[in-house]
């Protein structure tokens, strides 16, 4: 046989390595630092956050200039309009956002466009249900918390308006969902930004009246709102159909395809729980306030603004680590999204237990925006005195929950809300079985988020991340009687 001559391969260069990847075909979300990446992610959140703090402020001040009845009823309604808005942007935007991190994670575009155009049918139907719900059932639900008279006029006015669009909203958050499962929080965040700008400009002019437009009270300030939401769809719409995304919603041959709603489902309605939960909480503690006036009631509700204000700031680092974990799970690397888990987890009680901190140290930094009615600035002092130092555990809590939606692990933050709400509801009835002061009541309310955030971190410890092995069949048998 004749020799086959090989060149030879000078050994420098045989064993020189391979020359590392560009750096624009690395993903920051898979392989970047991981608190830089969820800083660069969460701060656009942050920012956007902070104008719909804004809203929050500027909402309950002009309300408060149309005197302590409407402040009640904003109380009342206010636990409503959260449950629509964290159930349409943190449990259900979130689970869009994980399906299509995790499709993109895996490398399958096509999967995640066809998800994007489901998770806007399934806001349409949600939005259509709490519709009829609150036009249905509203008005009673809201006199069962205790509204009476103009309080409960009050109350029902703004409900009819902001939750008879209650589609908007549901839409708004979904298209959100979609663009920061592909990392995108930036538009997002702009979005919420000129939104609350819009919100502040037209809910004051509609709600207190400007030189030609009448004052239309609490529907006028429920009508700038659901016109702020529209705006942000027009433009969230235009950017997804017209390619600019890295997803691209189907419309023209799509099919309906039911394990879409299940992959959107199995994190978004599951994580709905957590919502309906704490409002569920949270008005237990307003029908139990409602009975010592409504100076305690409206001091509470000033209260629960700012836990609502301040909980935005973990929802800004949370929302962020969805889309982080969520590639990460799909690309099989468990061990770097429960870093980010615990990462996010200290930036959120870290963040939002510094600033409650100094609130309840100085209250009347927070009470003298909203009132300087003498009662209500009492219970607003003794309130946060009470409660702002463990708004840090809500934080951790709901750092805990994005971070197990991005995973498609939900239930354990999930099962969590459940032991506060019976923590709550036990606790409440034993205090008013007492002759229990409102200061107990309040003290019960702090409790409770010490109990949420710690059962919301054990669940993660606890939950297997991994996805299941479906072993292969041993062929060998086969094999050998094959060979024989």
């Amino acid at each position: 046989m004749p020799d086959i001559a090989v060149p030879e391969i000078p050994v420098d260069e045989a064993e020189r390595p391979l020359p590392p990847p560009e750096p624009s075909a690395r993903n920051a979300l898979l392989d970047g630092p991981i608190l830089r990446t969820l800083l660069c992610l969460a701060w656009p959140n942050v920012v956007a956050l902070s104008a719909g703090t804004c809203v929050v402020i500027a909402e309950t001040s002009y309300i408060g200039r149309l005197g302590v009845e409407s402040l009640a009823a904003m109380a009342l309604v206010f636990p409503f309009v959260i449950l629509m808005m964290t159930m349409s942007g943190g449990a259900m935007g979130g689970g869009v956002a994980s399906a299509i991190a995790r499709a993109l994670g895996a490398g399958d575009t096509d999967r995640a466009s066809t998800l994007a155009t489901h998770a806007m049918l399934n806001a349409i139907c949600f939005g259509l249900a709490f519709m009829l719900g609150m036009g249905i059932f509203g008005p009673r639900l809201l006199e069962m918390l205790g509204g009476r008279g103009n309080v409960l006029a009050n109350a029902v006015g703004y409900a009819q308006i902001f939750f008879g669009g209650a589609v908007l909203p549901w839409l708004m958050n979904s298209m959100a969902g979609i663009l920061r499962g592909t990392g995108n929080m930036k538009l997002p965040s702009l979005m919420i930004l000129s939104s609350a700008v819009f919100q502040i400009i037209l809910g004051g002019t509609l709600g207190l009246g400007l030189g030609p437009i009448p004052q239309f009270g609490m529907r006028g300030v429920a009508s700038g709102s659901l016109i702020a939401y529209s705006i942000s769809i027009s433009a969230m719409g235009w950017y997804l159909f017209s390619g600019r995304g890295r997803v691209i919603p189907k419309v023209r041959g799509l099919r309906i395809q039911w394990a879409m709603f299940v992959d959107i489902l199995k994190v978004g309605a599951v994580s709905c729980l957590s919502p309906l939960q704490s409002v569920l909480s949270i008005s237990i503690f307003t029908h139990l306030l409602a009975r010592f006036g409504t100076e305690i009631l409206a001091g509470y509700g000033i209260g629960a603004r700012l836990e609502f204000m301040l909980t935005s700031i973990a929802f800004a680092v949370g929302i962020a680590s969805v889309p982080m974990i969520g590639m990460a799970i799909g690309a099989d690397r468990i061990a770097r999204a429960r870093r980010i888990a615990w990462i996010a987890g200290a930036v959120g009680f870290v963040s939002v237990g510094a600033v409650a901190t100094v609130i309840a140290i100085f209250p009347d930094l927070w009470v003298d925006i909203f009132t300087r009615d003498a009662g209500v600035r009492a219970a607003s002092r003794q309130y946060l005195a009470t409660a702002a130092p463990m708004y840090a555990f809500i934080g951790l809590s709901i750092s805990m929950y994005f971070s197990s939606q991005g995973a498609a692990k939900v239930l354990g933050p999930v099962l969590a809300q459940t032991v506060r709400l019976a923590f709550v509801a036990a606790g409440g009835a034993w205090l008013s079985m007492h002759d229990a002061t409102a200061a107990h009541f309040f003290a019960l309310a702090a409790a409770s988020m010490v109990v949420l955030g710690l059962l919301s971190a054990a669940s993660v410890v606890l939950t297997r991340w991994e996805p299941k092995r479906v072993s292969a069949p041993d062929v060998r048998p086969v094999l050998s009687g094959m060979l024989d």
